[in-house]
C-alpha cells in the first residue's frame, strides 16, 4: 500500500505532469492540482489504473490570492494528509516592464512566489510534527542572475531558489526534504505561452521535460538542495558568479530577443 501523499501543482502538463508520473510509478498517492479538470481527470484516470494509487484532482487558480488556503482547507476536511508537496506551477511572460500589462505581472509574483510560500508555510507544520516529507520548488537556471525582457520571471525565480536553500537550512537535522529543481529551456508549454519561441534562448536548444522531471526527482530522493538538469545548465549558472554582472544582463538581454 502506498504510505506517501504527494501535491503536486501545475500537474496537467510539462514538468509537473512528468514529476506527476514518476510519483505514482513510486506508489505515492497524488493529489493534483492545475486549472484544467479535464486534462487532471484524464491523467488521473490513467494512473489510478496503471498504478494503483489514490489520485485526487483538484482545480484551483494559483493566480488568485484565495487558493491556497483553499486548496488547504479542502484536504483538511477529507482528512488528507500531505507528505510532499512540488510547487511546480509557475508562468513567465515576454516584454518590458514598461509594455508588459501590470496584472499579468503581479499575477506572475502570485503564482511563482505568493502561493508558493503560502502552500509551503500551510503544509509545512504537519510535516516538522510527523517530522518526514518534502517539499520540491521548481524554479529555473533563471533564477541565477537578472533578465532584462523578463524581469520578473526572472525575479521570481531568485526568490524561489533563495528561498529553497534557507528553508532546507532550517530545516537541516529533521528528515524533511527540500529542493529547487532549477532546469534550464525546456520543451514544454511554458516557451508558447510566454511568446519565447523564436528566443535565441530557445534556439540554442532545450531539455525533453520528462528528462528534466527525472533528474529532479532523483536528485529529491537523494536530499539535494539545488538540482540543474544538464550540463550546459550547470555550467551556465556558475559561469554567471564570475562574469561581472554588468555583462550578465548584456549576455542575457541578448538570448531573450
Amino acid at each position: 500500500m502506498p504510505t506517501e501523499t504527494a501535491l503536486i501543482t501545475g500537474a496537467s502538463s510539462g514538468i509537473g505532469e512528468e514529476l506527476a508520473r514518476l510519483f505514482a510509478q513510486d506508489r505515492s498517492n497524488l493529489v493534483l492540482v492545475a486549472r484544467s479538470r479535464e486534462k487532471l481527470e484524464q491523467l488521473a484516470a490513467e494512473l489510478r489504473v496503471k498504478h494503483g494509487i489514490g489520485v485526487e484532482v483538484l482545480t484551483g487558480d494559483l493566480a488568485d490570492g484565495a487558493t491556497p488556503q483553499a486548496i488547504f482547507g479542502e484536504l483538511a476536511a477529507k482528512g488528507t494528509a500531505v507528505d510532499v508537496l512540488v510547487n511546480n506551477a509557475g508562468f513567465g511572460a515576454m516584454g518590458s516592464v514598461n509594455d508588459l500589462p501590470v496584472q499579468k505581472q503581479m499575477d506572475m509574483i502570485q503564482v511563482n512566489v505568493t502561493s508558493l510560500t503560502r502552500l509551503t508555510r500551510l503544509f509545512l507544520p504537519a510535516m516538522v510534527q510527523r517530522d518526514q516529507g518534502g517539499i520540491l520548488n521548481v524554479g529555473s537556471t533563471a533564477g541565477f542572475q537578472p533578465g532584462p525582457y523578463m524581469a520578473v520571471y526572472y525575479a521570481t525565480k531568485a526568490y524561489v531558489l533563495s528561498f529553497t536553500e534557507a528553508l532546507a537550512e532550517e530545516l537541516a537535522g529533521t528528515a524533511i526534504k527540500v529542493t529547487c529543481l532549477a532546469p534550464g529551456a525546456t520543451a514544454t508549454a511554458f516557451q508558447t505561452a510566454a511568446n519565447l519561441e523564436n528566443s535565441l534562448l530557445f534556439k540554442l536548444g532545450t531539455m525533453d521535460a520528462k528528462a528534466v522531471a527525472a533528474i529532479g526527482y532523483r536528485g529529491f530522493r537523494r536530499g539535494k538542495v539545488i538540482v540543474i538538469p544538464g550540463l550546459k545548465n550547470k555550467l551556465g549558472a556558475f559561469a554567471v558568479r564570475l562574469v561581472p554582472r554588468g555583462i550578465v544582463r548584456k549576455l542575457v538581454k541578448r538570448l531573450q530577443l
